[in-house]
């Protein structure tokens, strides 16, 4: 019905939802026979190098994120460095340069200042990928699915996993969904995941794909032993929500409700809340150990959102220094 409509079709894979989508492949054909292109989007790749290539998928172009996948850092808006690939009915379009030439036949013209990107960031992939080798990044992929699979396992038990693929198995992330607990406790996804801090981890993703949920996604990275450590948590945290649903612990004034529990908060002279400091700042093992202090308490995340807060001088401060330096 849109055939006289249609340009082209962005699909990431494995998908957001954390499965390989069984019907990939037709969805391609099905594009390409209505006169569109496909446009891959990399940013699973961790869970296909030297497993499977977006061109044998479909593909007209794929772009390849370097952070995450080939090692550099994710996160903080950036870098968003990374090679694009095309079909070769596309290698004609490709982007020129005013100064070397790169581009193909029918080149578009530079679309950034710099032909091969970031000088200071590419070389760390390429270092990352001589190293690892085409068995050591075949390897990182498959324990990258090994993790996941493994935290979707041990956790589906406390919260559902929202997604499966076939066989009831995951790809690289899994998504395990909170939300009932919000009738049945009060509690929801922030609050679980402002209690990881207590525990000493950085929440995984929160409401993204999937308002309420947490998205876990561990990659390659993470030893066994902290993995467990990282699922022990979340299974605490769930018997602390289960005390909050018996009625042991009160519905509003809760570890869960007030965290996290900064160092100044635990030590202060005043302590109003119906559990004791130690379970408060100390809930597992590991934290006597090694804990990590958060610097405040909760701060209201919609409202930080929505406004602006400066931390800086005034404007006028700045004035009265130049009329200073003046004088």
């Amino acid at each position: 019905a849109n055939r006289d409509k249609l340009a082209a079709l962005m699909v990431t894979y494995p998908s957001t939802h954390g499965v390989f989508e069984a019907t990939i492949s037709d969805v391609c054909r099905i594009v390409h026979e209505n006169g569109g292109q496909v446009y891959f989007d990399g940013a699973n790749m961790n869970a296909m190098v030297g497993l499977a290539r977006p061109g044998d998928i479909g593909a007209d172009v794929c772009h390849l994120n370097l952070h995450k996948t080939f090692c550099i850092p994710h996160g903080g808006g950036g870098p968003g460095m990374g090679p694009i690939g095309v079909a070769k009915h596309l290698v004609p379009f490709l982007p020129g340069n005013p100064v070397v030439n790169v581009g193909g036949s029918n080149s578009i013209g530079a679309i950034a200042a710099a032909p091969w990107g970031s000088a200071s960031i590419l070389p760390i992939s390429m270092m990352y990928i001589d190293m690892m080798g085409s068995d050591g990044l075949t390897r990182a992929s498959k324990v990258a699915i090994l993790n996941a699979n493994y935290i979707a396992k041990r956790l589906e038990e406390h919260y559902p996993v929202l997604y499966k693929g076939q066989n009831g198995l995951i790809a690289h992330e899994c998504i395990i969904d909170p939300r009932p607990l919000k009738a049945s406790s009060g509690v929801d996804v922030e609050d679980i995941a402002k209690r990881l801090m207590d525990y000493g981890f950085h929440a995984p993703t929160v409401s993204f794909p999937v308002a309420g949920t947490l998205m876990i996604e561990p990659t390659e990275s993470e030893s066994k032993g902290e993995v467990d450590r990282f699922c022990d948590a979340l299974i605490a945290i769930r018997d602390e929500v289960r005390e909050i649903e018996l009625g042991i612990a009160d519905r509003s004034d809760n570890v869960l409700k007030n965290a996290p529990h900064p160092m100044t908060r635990v030590i202060s002279d005043g302590w109003s809340h119906g559990y004791s400091r130690e379970r408060a700042a100390f809930p597992a093992p590991w934290t006597r150990l090694h804990k990590f202090w958060p610097s405040v308490g909760r701060v209201e995340s919609a409202y930080g959102d929505r406004n602006l807060v400066c931390s800086c001088l005034p404007t006028d401060a700045y004035a009265d220094v130049v009329a200073e330096a003046e004088s």
